[in-house]
């Protein structure tokens, strides 16, 4: 296959392996890497780094993240560098479960290599772990920024309306954690905090006695 053939089919397939790139131009392995580095590809930061995309295929979001079939791209490099990036360029830091959505990524799975890394740096705070800079400057803007979030969370108490929907699902769940209520209320496309609903229930006397504690970050 002549090497205007090979880069039709790349645009086609959108990611390929480097043996099938290597299958295409019927070369080794080395040689295909060698090509790929002229083409400044890019290389998945999940799936063991075993994707190959170009840059005029990679469609990056606002956060220079791509993702196709379960492949995973960055404007940034690999996955420590997308990390580190993300969470030094967040207003407000990043927890677990919000790395784990923009990465496309279980927490679980990276988030125990990056613990010591000089970069980053990990606060708890109220049982959960967030991901600041270390840079002392940014980590203090972005905690202040963190905090005055929470607070505005918790002081928000459900609409009138809101207030109905809530009730109206407790009494047909009367079991269910605040979790559970949001979860259903947002598939009614009513999209209302869990520490609101909390608020609400507590209000009225009608949170279940029961400790609600976070789950562990990794």
């Amino acid at each position: 296959m002549d090497l205007t053939a090979v880069i039709r089919s790349f645009k086609k397939q959108k990611i390929v392996t480097i043996d099938q790139l290597a299958n295409w131009l019927s070369c080794s392995v080395v040689t295909a890497r060698r090509r790929l580095k002229t083409w400044r590809a890019y290389t998945s930061y999940n799936r063991n780094g075993r994707y190959y995309t170009l840059p005029e295929i990679a469609q990056f979001n606002d956060l220079g993240l791509w993702r196709y079939q379960g492949a995973c791209f960055s404007k940034h490099g690999n996955l420590k560098q997308t990390l580190v990036h993300l969470v030094t360029h967040s207003q407000h830091g990043l927890n677990s479960v919000e790395l784990g959505k923009l990465l496309g990524l279980q927490p679980r799975s990276f988030l125990s290599h990056f613990r010591d890394h000089p970069a980053i740096y990990r606060e708890n705070l109220k049982g959960r772990w967030i991901w600041f800079a270390a840079d002392p400057g940014i980590r203090e803007q972005q905690l202040q920024a963190r905090l005055a979030e929470s607070g505005a969370k918790e002081s928000r108490m459900p609409s009138d309306m809101e207030a109905v929907m809530i009730l109206v699902d407790l009494i047909g769940h009367p079991q269910s954690e605040v979790e559970q209520i949001a979860r259903r209320l947002k598939s009614k496309r009513l999209d209302i905090d869990a520490t609101a609903i909390r608020q609400l229930l507590d209000h009225h006397g009608l949170l279940k006695k029961t400790v609600d504690t976070p789950a562990s970050d990794a």
